[in-house]
């Protein structure tokens, strides 16, 4: 065959061919569309799942399902939790007091520590999803335990309160570990607004089952209840685990997670330790505002008694069900409706910023117009935020930090130094107290707490940034 014909068959020298006979076009003249071929315009990838799930979040294509399972153990999760405590108050009051009850949450920080060291060690030795399995069939087979030795008349009020302690940091702790663990950084700032919804619908729905639950059922029976919803989410979980579309490959997800403790890591790194002090100056914060509320709420419970003949009792019961109703339902709308966008339009580092800033304007308030219906509004706003935004904001800081860290740190945090929060509170409520510090005054040492709060939220927000944009360009 003719070399000639060959080469006009040739595709890459048609090409070339093509080029050099291409007269140079004027700059004001567009290039023939047959001699060029125009690439489209890249696009963000088009929102999918159903209508109402994108008016929550962000979701891309083969997302929505894994997110909604993961809101769906969240939410059956939180249930549970809430069928404890409806279970726990009767055993551990009548069982002991309201005296054995303050002793007993004094211990369980003492408790935790040794809790935390045995998971931290338990994770540096297995996978993420035999971690899971081992914990959340641990704490199932302990409820079977504890209705039966209920059955059998034994006393188990101070004991089922300690564990109910155990329980509810852990095991959320370990949940959220998981999502961090599952989801990239992109990914989780966007899902996890979704997944806490679920959490926020949760507790509202926990709370109300519990209620009606225990008026047809005994303790034991809410203990089985809530076991039951542990294993189903155990199957969640281990069907997220194989289909979520993981940043990690087969044999990372399965591997252990090196041998340094939680407490060794929390201390060499200065995002986790600024991540530990935000959670000490929130859980501080918002103790000294409810201590400040409730002294307000007695004051005019008394003076209600006086003046009118009602009960107190019945006073401060019925503003407590309205109280905690308006935190609830507020706080359900922003999780739906202002998180997602404030994580979309803020990012997560300066979503962290909001929380404090209503907590320095509630009590602003609170010091210069300390009346009761103020302070329970602001409070209201205060704690609907710090449920929604700022638990959400909160979980998504470790998308970016080690899967050592999202395992073994953040139970440390959201478990121990949480705890430490109330424990400052409570040791300087006394203190006030002792020198007959009026609630104005607890009111101006949480300014105080707000402004250090705010300068490390600052903080962790520059590292955040950093940190995102690291992760963005490695490979």
């Amino acid at each position: 065959m003719n070399r000639a014909l060959v080469g006009c068959f040739d595709e890459e020298a048609a090409r070339q061919r093509c080029a050099a006979c291409r007269p140079k076009s004027a700059p004001w003249r567009l290039p023939s569309p047959w001699l060029t071929t125009v690439s489209p315009p890249r696009s963000t990838p088009r929102p999918s799942g159903p209508r109402w799930l994108r008016a929550i979040a962000d979701v891309r294509p083969g997302e929505a399902q894994c997110a909604l399972a993961l809101a769906l153990v969240v939410f059956l999760l939180l249930t549970a939790y809430y069928l404890l405590k409806v279970a726990r108050e009767p055993l551990i009051l009548l069982g002991g007091g309201a005296e054995v009850k303050a002793y007993a949450a004094a211990g369980q920080s003492l408790l935790l520590v040794l809790v935390l060291n045995g998971h931290g060690a338990l994770a540096s030795r297995v996978g993420r999803m035999r971690l899971l399995s081992i914990v959340l069939n641990f704490f199932a087979w302990n409820l079977v335990v504890f209705a039966v030795a209920l059955r059998a008349r034994g006393s188990i009020g101070v004991p089922f309160y300690l564990w109910v302690g155990v329980f509810s940091v852990t095991v959320l702790a370990s949940f959220w570990s998981f999502a961090n663990d599952v989801y990239r950084p992109e990914q989780g700032r966007r899902l996890f607004v979704i997944i806490g919804v679920g959490s926020s619908l949760g507790a509202v729905v926990g709370a109300t089952l519990g209620r009606t639950l225990s008026r047809i059922a005994g303790p034991g029976e809410l203990m089985l209840g809530a076991a039951e919803l542990l294993i189903v989410s155990l199957a969640l979980l281990s069907w997220v685990h194989r289909h979520a579309p993981s940043a990690l490959d087969g044999r990372e997800a399965t591997e252990s997670l090196g041998p340094d403790s939680g407490w060794s890591l929390l201390l060499r790194d200065r995002y986790l330790l600024l991540i530990g002090a935000l959670a000490l100056l929130r859980n501080w914060v918002n103790c000294t505002g409810e201590y400040v509320l409730d002294r307000t709420l007695v004051s005019a419970a008394t003076e209600a008694a006086r003046t009118t003949g009602i009960s107190p009792s019945w006073f401060i019961a019925d503003f407590k069900a309205d109280y905690f109703g308006a935190v609830n339902v507020l706080g359900v709308v922003i999780q739906l409706f202002l998180a997602s966008r404030a994580l979309k339009y803020l990012g997560v580092g300066r979503s962290l910023l909001v929380l404090p800033a209503v907590s320095l304007l509630a009590n602003i308030s609170m010091v210069f117009i300390p009346g009761l219906a103020l302070i329970r509004s602001v409070k209201v706003v205060e704690n609907s935020v710090d449920y929604s935004l700022q638990n959400t904001a909160n979980n998504a800081l470790f998308l970016v930090a080690s899967r050592a860290a999202k395992y073994k740190v953040k139970a440390i945090i959201d478990a121990f130094l949480m705890r430490s929060g109330d424990a400052m509170a409570a040791g300087a409520i006394w203190a006030g107290a002792h020198y007959g510090w009026t609630p104005r005054l607890f009111a101006t040492l949480d300014l105080v707490l707000c402004g250090a709060w705010l300068a490390v939220a600052w903080s962790i927000q520059g590292l955040h940034a950093r940190r995102s944009a690291l992760t963005l360009t490695s490979p």
